[in-house]
């Protein structure tokens, strides 16, 4: 799949594909950045999420419904207790661990075991889907569980010294929580918004280079990441809100007296929610990039890799010859050089020569250097072999 030609084209998605509009021609549902510029990123997320919403209908199969199907059965199957009442009534909590004459887990009502079992195999094979379904995105979609097992176990250990977690709890009991979301925000931000960014950044300008900067300039536009980020951080509060129902339900002491219903509802459909959110994750950056062209890795694992943009052409931004400041002049990666058009007011690039794609302004053929004011020609702002 990918966003190439107005929409996403693989071979089992073909008929589906047809008709697809890109990001770029979504228009603004609202315009409220026309009244408060801070408002403009609502705007934008509006638009996106239009986009989002549209394409993923048109796109998302068996394959996504059976992923959401499993994980929904693995949360709801693992928090189910009616008929049961081993967590109402608090288990054995003398025991604990999977094995051995002390077990916990052996010695459960037997339901309640044969649940847990399906639950975890539900579990497993909606793992296994994702992990098949959207290759590119492997190596941070370990991460991504990774950091969602860390804020689970920072949950448990938090519960485990304060049952009534965060009421009435000491600071040290916060440790647990605040250590496994450190590790979550690092994995979030740091590893896959980064990874997924800066394999945009290449795949625009290796798939979507072109000498009309208006055609570079729709391809920026159509690889926007506001909404997608949205989802990754909507994705990582869930992963909290689930964490901790999860863990209060199941903290109390016996006898329990107040009930663990709301506890476990809330367990179960911010967990249903959590896996929808990192569907669309996963999705989104395999959809976008064209489900292989590209490894999801930040600058610097490609460095690590042999991968680094050095085979990437970069543009080169002209220096003034007679004081070294930089200059409104830019060699593009297929060595054509671009001078900025000379109305201040117009944001048009192109060649000396030709008229400005914006403004229709004969562009100049010598540059005047903002820092010096020196009148010098196009060519003489790039060294010898910059220029050539």
């Amino acid at each position: 799949m990918s966003m190439e030609d107005g929409g996403p084209v693989a071979s089992e998605v073909e008929g589906r594909t047809t008709g697809l509009v890109r990001l770029s021609e979504i228009e603004l549902p609202t315009r409220l950045g026309e009244r408060y510029d801070f408002l403009g990123i609502v705007d934008t997320l509006l638009q996106q999420a239009s986009f989002h919403i549209r394409t993923s209908r048109r796109l998302w199969g068996v394959n996504e419904a059976s992923v959401l199907l499993l994980a929904s059965a693995s949360i709801i199957l693992g928090s189910w207790d009616f008929g049961i009442g081993e967590l109402a009534g608090g288990g054995d909590w003398g025991r604990s661990g999977i094995l051995g004459e002390d077990s916990g887990f052996l010695h459960l009502n037997e339901w309640t075991r044969m649940l847990s079992l399906l639950s975890a195999m539900a579990w497993i094979s909606s793992i296994a889907l994702l992990w098949i379904r959207f290759p590119i995105m492997r190596e941070n979609f370990f991460f991504l569980i990774t950091g969602m097992f860390a804020v689970q176990l920072g949950f448990i250990f938090s519960h485990a010294s304060s049952p009534d977690f965060p009421f009435n709890s000491e600071i040290s009991d916060w440790g647990g929580v605040v250590f496994s979301n450190l590790i979550l925000l690092f994995i979030c931000w740091f590893v896959v918004h980064r990874a997924v960014v800066e394999t945009r950044d290449v795949h625009v300008e290796e798939r979507h280079a072109h000498p009309d900067p208006r055609v570079v300039e729709k391809a920026w536009e159509d690889h926007k990441l506001h909404a997608w980020s949205s989802s990754l951080a909507i994705w990582a509060v869930l992963i909290n809100v689930m964490s901790w129902s999860g863990s209060h339900a199941i903290a109390d002491r016996p006898p329990i007296v107040d009930g663990v219903l709301g506890y476990s509802l809330l367990f179960v459909f911010s967990g249903i929610a959590s896996y929808f959110f990192l569907l669309h994750v996963l999705w989104y950056p395999h959809f976008m990039l064209g489900g292989g062209e590209h490894q999801i890795w930040s600058s610097r694992a490609r460095e690590v890799a042999g991968e680094n943009s050095s085979s990437v052409a970069q543009s080169i931004q002209g220096s003034c010859p007679v004081c070294g400041g930089e200059t409104p002049v830019t060699k593009r990666p297929s060595g054509k050089i671009e001078v900025r058009c000379s109305d201040p007011e117009c944001k048009g690039q192109g060649k000396s020569g030709d008229a400005c794609v914006k403004c229709a302004t004969i562009l100049p053929s010598r540059v005047v250097c903002p820092s010096c004011s020196s009148n010098t020609t196009v060519v003489s702002h790039f060294s010898k072999s910059e220029a050539w």
